[in-house]
């Protein structure tokens, strides 16, 4: 049998062990973070959507999937249901009719100053298996790496 790995130079036997490596370690840190965010009652959309509004304040429903990487649709389904929890509630531009933001309200502003604190220390305890430093080098290399494949 032949192994057709050989057949290949070297960068493209490791840019395809990359693509499998990346992957299967964002399945394993996907899976953490989702426990994570549902031990707190909440789908990890749900969780997203209140995490920006805690941090950034109050934003343009239209733009919350662009900054949370949501297809629209999907924003307002989201926007609903924390609506309906009373965690979020929407408000009117004063300047332009056609914009409504989605602002947190006081619920879900405790809700996350209970749970924002543990999500932080569970990102610690998932991604513990690096150091600060190779955090922030692995960092510039995934951006480097995902504006590459972006401009593609």
């Amino acid at each position: 049998m032949v192994n057709r790995v050989e057949k290949i130079d070297k960068d493209s036997e490791n840019s395809l062990k990359l693509f499998v490596v990346l992957t299967r370690a964002l399945q394993s840190i996907e899976k953490q973070v989702i426990k994570d965010i549902k031990s707190h009652g909440l789908n990890l959309t749900e969780f997203s959507v209140l995490e920006l509004l805690y941090n950034k304040g109050e934003q343009p429903i239209q733009k919350i999937g662009q900054k949370i990487l949501l297809a629209s649709s999907s924003t307002t389904y989201v926007v609903d249901k924390l609506e309906k929890k009373d965690y979020l509630k929407r408000k009117a531009c004063p300047t332009d009719r056609r914009v409504t933001y989605a602002v947190i309200t006081d619920e879900g502003k405790e809700l996350m100053d209970e749970i924002f604190p543990k999500h932080v220390e569970a990102m610690n305890e998932i991604l513990g298996g690096l150091d600060s430093d190779e955090k922030e080098s692995m960092i510039v290399q995934l951006k480097k790496l995902g504006f590459h494949a972006q401009a593609l």
